[in-house]
């Protein structure tokens, strides 16, 4: 009686497709070059999203840090000397400086005024330095601020182009599985439901870093934009009491 049970376990075995065999498991190389052309759509848009948000970090990264290098010390110089003059002829060392494109700014202003007042004429007053000013800072902070918004686009879009891209490519594998007299489910559903969720993790990569960077660089650019509001109001004083004597 064994060796007919063993005979016939025997026979069902060699009568099965692929018994024994061990199943190919899909790298992810192969996943990308098998997935939908819809999916394979997603994923490249996903992966060049992340390389320019990468270029974006690292470019903000060293000019930011260039900038408060360079604003500390001109704000060094400045304070330190407490004279116009001298911190004009330094000003034009820190071109990266926030601060010193707004003094520069708002000392060729003083200096219409002055001319303006030598000649009798009206310059206008202390009025046109704070508007010197203000324009100055208003321009500074949209550089300081040039390319961040595409990291928050980034940031918030990226995961539901990838979900867009999981959709579809699990949509399509069900699709393909009705379509289909394999009994195998496992085998026919799997790969295309692992490349849909690929599009996912994609799109997480590029979000994530895109997010983070977006948020120390807003960190980074109010903490400039204070010091400039800061030098703004000294500056002013400055010009009040030279105006005022």
């Amino acid at each position: 009686m064994p060796t007919v049970i063993y005979a016939n376990l025997y026979t069902f075995l060699q009568s099965t497709p692929n018994a024994g065999a061990q199943r190919h498991v899909p790298t992810l190389t192969e996943l990308v070059w098998q997935a939908t052309i819809p999916v394979k759509l997603v994923m490249a848009s996903l992966v060049l999203f992340s390389i320019v948000s990468w270029y974006i970090i690292g470019y903000k990264a060293l000019y930011l840090r260039r900038a408060a290098t360079e604003t500390e010390k001109f704000l060094k110089i400045f304070y330190e000397t407490r004279q116009l003059n001298v911190a004009a002829d330094e000003a034009s060392k820190f071109p990266r400086s926030p601060v010193s494109a707004m003094f520069r700014a708002g000392y060729e202003e003083l200096r219409k005024l002055r001319a303006a007042a030598e000649a009798g004429e009206d310059g206008g007053g202390i009025e046109n330095v704070e508007r010197a000013l203000r324009r100055a800072t208003s321009n500074e902070v949209t550089q300081l601020e040039s390319m961040t918004p595409f990291l928050a686009t980034v940031g918030s879009t990226s995961p539901f182009i990838g979900l867009f891209g999981t959709v579809y490519g699990i949509m399509h594998a069900f699709l393909q599985l009705s379509g289909s007299q394999d009994q195998s489910t496992i085998d026919r559903v799997g790969p295309g439901i692992a490349e849909a969720l690929l599009a996912t993790a994609i799109g997480l990569v590029a979000a994530i870093p895109a997010v983070i960077g977006y948020n120390f660089f807003l960190r980074r650019v109010r903490v400039l934009t204070s010091e400039m509001d800061s030098f703004s109001n000294d500056f002013l004083n400055i010009v009040r009491r030279h105006i005022l004597r």
